[in-house]
């Protein structure tokens, strides 16, 4: 008998109630992929279908008549670039301010000797679960001059307590104890351990937390409709509403009739998503190895 022959494994034998295992595991697997991902393949086809089409529920499976009347409504609104432009602004300035505390925050509550630790960690969560409400919040905004200031966007977003709790057991689980004294040993204090051997270690955390508050932010448009006054400041999400409100009012004067503004009203709807969607969509494929690591960083413990 050949080296090759000894070596290869015979084939595994599965029993009848594993090939019935397999085999309920497989269809409902698959049905679940459908119910995730159909709605998303119905937003492309109705974005691009005729109204009538979508309406009177001829669109299923393909698009029917295809136009792109909806998108070109969209993209010819100048706000829509300033939108974009805005939200990337906002976008940037809460990740690089949410890593510089977040990660930060994180190796300090990691650490066993932080004084006071189970103090910090009781005033963290505490505003997990209460909150002071919409008009205190207002309030302490205004007093701080923040109203229809891109500041009033992006300040209250550079700290999630739930991602700080996921970096500080990302440092308690990848960053031995034994690494850090033998390098304090060597003569390096707490900043350099931060700098020097700390944050070459955790680019993984840095780079899921640099997603979450990016997604997060890029989405959020709430802050926005509180805060802001000046359009020329709205984000993108909270510039498509507007779009979107305009497009169903029947008072905008532009010669429509109420059951044509109604019709490019509700393929705006879908259009909307796309716009909003395909940044984060096109720049998911380079990052999703993140995020499976980041739902492994998530899994907290006590």
């Amino acid at each position: 008998m050949s080296v090759k022959a000894a070596t290869k494994r015979a084939p595994i034998r599965l029993s009848a109630g594993d090939k019935v295992f397999y085999a309920i595991n497989t269809v409902f697997l698959t049905l679940m992929a459908i119910i995730v991902i159909y709605p998303l393949y119905f937003i492309v086809i109705a974005s691009i279908s005729d109204p009538d089409a979508v309406l009177g529920g001829q669109v299923i499976l393909y698009p029917v008549q295809i136009t792109m009347d909806g998108f070109k409504r969209i993209l010819q609104e100048t706000s829509i670039w300033r939108g974009y432009l805005n939200t990337i602004i906002y976008t940037g300035l809460t990740v690089i301010l949410s890593l510089a505390v977040t990660i930060p925050a994180g190796w300090g509550l990691s650490r066993k000797t932080i004084p006071g630790k189970k103090f910090w960690m009781i005033y963290f969560i505490i505003p997990m679960f209460f909150g002071g409400g919409l008009i205190p919040f207002y309030n302490v905004m205004s007093s701080l001059g923040l109203i229809n200031n891109i500041w009033a966007i992006v300040l209250p977003s550079i700290l999630s307590v739930w991602n700080l709790f996921m970096t500080k057991t990302f440092f308690e689980t990848s960053i031995p104890d034994g690494l850090v004294e033998a390098a304090k040993i060597d003569g390096a204090g707490e900043y350099r351990v931060f700098t020097s051997l700390v944050l070459p270690l955790s680019k993984a955390i840095l780079a899921v937390m640099a997603l979450y508050y990016a997604i997060g932010q890029w989405n959020s448009y709430f802050n926005a409709m509180i805060f802001l006054q000046n359009e020329n400041m709205y984000p993108l999400q909270l510039v498509l509403k507007e779009i979107l409100i305009a497009s169903e009012s029947t008072m905008g004067g532009t010669g429509e009739t109420i059951l044509e503004q109604y019709r490019m009203a509700n393929q705006i709807k879908y259009v909307s998503v796309i716009v909003s969607s395909v940044p984060v969509l096109c720049l998911y494929p380079f990052v999703q190895k993140y995020f499976s690591q980041g739902v492994m960083i998530g899994s907290l413990k006590g």
